[in-house]
């Protein structure tokens, strides 16, 4: 007897979890496997921020917490929104959630019919998808390349709105490409939105502060788009705290309420030291995250300088976040052996089995000719990961 539901059976797994999870078991082997799939920071959290929650447990602050969050967290949100965003949510407009996934969801849920079109850019996230999916939405799919940096031009956008549109949804910085739109880019994109007022707009903004040349500008601070704009952001990536579980977002009021709403049928409000963490993080000065952000940056130019030593394969140049996002079908058709690689899921097995590096193949993030790659790890890692990568792929006929 099949006692799951239609909807649970047509979720796919994670493909960047799969490929940890097929990374960890070569390692439980004794194999040494380098793992470049996940993207977590490999920094610790900043000492005032674990402080900040050493304070609130000798404080007692274990008790059920308010479902949108801490009024004074909602405050210090708000204030973080206009100093680094020129966001003008306030704190009733924001919700606090276990991380910007739920918050994502929570929007996903509040606002999405059966039948209602989401007008994605890809590659994009590989949560986003089944998001839409799983609250029977329809995925328009707007493609990119790597020749346009990863981008969507105002006229791709105008020609994939439709009467059904109900939400655009992009992360910016990207994940898994780490390209960013600048603010001339997202004004050109606001001029298209414009026209249309019926589409929401939903901005992942997790990887703001893991920024290189341009600043970060946020769409919903055009004007005419702030009463349509739903912006998530959370402590995860910028703050290196994956395991706090922490995310929020800024939204019209109706939609917030509604947020509120779902949550608090489905987990109710978010941890209480974490939130008591999140008043330190998000009312320090950023530069406190300077030393991670140039970190990250030297390791995409040793990564990027490394890949032009492999021989057919295409990058763009990633603006923040922490992945390279490299164009391989050249490898498609090759052989090992007896095997043949097919596609990028193929490659990357190959990749795993014989190079012993983990990494996640692009058809996950609706680009089947690429591969993800992590570089939120040390520099002798990635020379290693790198070596192991060129010499796999030249061993294929």
């Amino acid at each position: 007897m099949n006692f799951l539901s239609q909807r649970v059976q047509k979720l796919s797994e994670s493909e960047t979890l799969a490929m940890a999870r097929l990374g960890n078991e070569l390692k439980e082997k004794g194999i040494n496997v380098i793992n470049m799939s996940l993207g977590e920071p490999d920094f610790a959290t900043p000492e005032f921020i674990k402080s900040a929650a050493k304070d609130a447990i000798d404080k007692n602050f274990s008790y059920y917490t308010p479902v949108p969050g801490y009024k004074d967290l909602l405050e210090a949100i708000s204030k973080k929104f206009k100093r680094d965003n020129n966001l003008n949510y306030s704190p009733s407009q924001i919700v606090v959630s276990t991380g910007a996934k739920q918050s994502i969801i929570n929007v996903i849920m509040a606002t999405i019919n059966p039948g209602d079109e989401v007008l994605v850019p890809a590659p994009y996230w590989v949560s986003y998808f089944e998001m839409i999916q799983l609250n029977e939405g329809v995925v328009i799919q707007i493609d990119t390349d790597y020749k346009s940096n990863f981008k969507i031009t105002p006229t791709q956008l105008e020609n994939a709105i439709s009467p059904k549109t109900k939400m655009f949804l992009f992360s910016n910085p990207s994940n898994p490409t780490g390209s960013m739109y600048s603010e001339e880019e997202l004004r050109a994109l606001g001029e298209v939105f414009k026209k249309y007022p019926h589409v929401l707009i939903l901005s992942d903004e997790i990887y703001e502060h893991i920024t290189f040349e341009e600043k970060m500008f946020s769409i919903g601070s055009i004007p005419e788009l702030a009463n349509r704009t739903v912006t998530v952001n959370g402590l995860s990536k910028n703050f290196a705290m994956t395991g706090w579980r922490l995310g929020y977002l800024g939204a019209p009021l109706e939609i917030a309420k509604a947020c509120v709403k779902i949550q608090g049928q489905f987990t109710s409000g978010a941890s209480s030291i974490s939130q008591r963490a999140a008043i330190a993080a998000v009312s320090a000065d950023p530069s406190c995250v300077h030393e991670m952000q140039q970190a990250f940056k030297s390791r995409r130019n040793l990564l990027i300088s490394l890949f032009e030593e492999i021989p057919n394969v295409h990058c763009n140049n990633p603006g923040g976040a922490f992945y390279l996002f490299p164009e391989v079908s050249f490898y498609f058709g090759k052989k090992y052996g007896d095997s043949v690689i097919k596609d990028s899921k193929d490659l990357c097995m190959y990749l795993l089995n014989v190079g012993h590096v983990a990494l996640t193949p692009g058809g996950a993030f609706g680009a089947p000719n690429y591969i993800r790659l992590s570089y939120a790890t040390s520099e002798d890692t990635i020379r290693e990961a790198v070596k192991r990568i060129k010499r796999a792929l030249s061993e294929l006929r």
